[in-house]
């Protein structure tokens, strides 16, 4: 179909107008990134073993870690964005960051937002309870039920998980999984809804008050976001992570976090 001089004119106008308005989100990070000569990652502190803070006020964690080992690769500075989970998307749209490496679990809703990295780890879901229905809640199936409390994290794939898997109990939501877990070790709810690792260590530092059913009911695979429309940054990050994995990186970082526990008394 062909169309007028003004009106091709005008469509150009338009185009022009959009790009311009979504140029930033358009800019390739990795320009960003060697110019300025510091990688900023997104991540919220307290999500056990992967990003958490000393009592001394530095971050530390498997993903923390790996963003280091990621900023040394690339010759830049690592700069830690520590952000509140409901706001992390947001931060890393408009540039706060250049990448979330936070124990962020690959989902379509997120997916529509952002562009993630292939999968770098892989968790499910599990239940920590009160010590109090040990035996009488056999199974994460159990909880479904309108006389159960159950608790997690506001924005997170435990509470969607939550709200899908035990839509007849009572969901209560927190801004941290520390505030929403402590209900369930102080007795005020019966059940805590979050992933395996941060569960596990959990459960094996508080084993007067909590029981961890560990039988994961989903699969969450993890990934690295960046802004959408950048496929330079994401071949980067794809061919980095073959890298670390095949030389021995990924997995030397891995045991120090999930295999060991020496790190454990310099949280808060």
């Amino acid at each position: 179909m062909k169309f007028g001089l003004k009106k091709a004119v005008s469509g150009l106008a338009l185009v022009g107008a959009l790009f311009s308005s979504s140029s930033y989100a358009a800019e390739p990070a990795i320009d960003n990134i060697l110019s300025s000569g510091e990688l900023k990652v997104c991540f919220e502190a307290g999500y056990i073993p992967f990003e958490m803070k000393t009592k001394d006020g530095r971050f530390i964690g498997f993903d923390i870690d790996i963003a280091k080992h990621m900023a040394r690769s690339m010759d830049v500075k690592f700069t830690p964005v520590n952000t509140a989970w409901d706001g992390i998307i947001p931060a890393l749209q408009t540039g706060k960051c250049d990448i979330i490496i936070g124990g962020m679990a690959i989902t379509p809703q997120r997916n529509l937002k952002v562009m993630f990295a292939d999968t770098y780890i892989e968790i499910g879901q599990t239940v920590l309870i009160k010590p109090e229905l040990e035996g009488k809640v056999t199974s994460y199936r159990d909880l479904n039920d309108p006389k159960y409390t159950l608790v997690s994290q506001i924005g997170t794939t435990g509470a969607q998980a939550a709200q899908k898997f035990f839509p007849k109990a009572k969901l209560d939501l927190f801004e941290t999984s520390a505030d929403a877990v402590l209900q369930v070790a102080n007795g005020k709810a019966d059940a805590f809804v979050y992933d395996l690792p941060y569960n596990a260590l959990y459960a094996s530092q508080h084993q007067d008050n909590v029981v961890h059913l560990d039988q994961s009911f989903t699969y969450e695979p993890l990934g690295w976001a960046i802004r959408q429309n950048d496929p330079n940054f994401i071949n980067f990050l794809n061919n980095y992570l073959v890298q670390i994995k095949k030389d021995g990186s990924y997995d030397r970082i891995y045991d120090k976090w999930f295999k060991s526990d020496a790190w454990v008394d310099s949280i808060q």
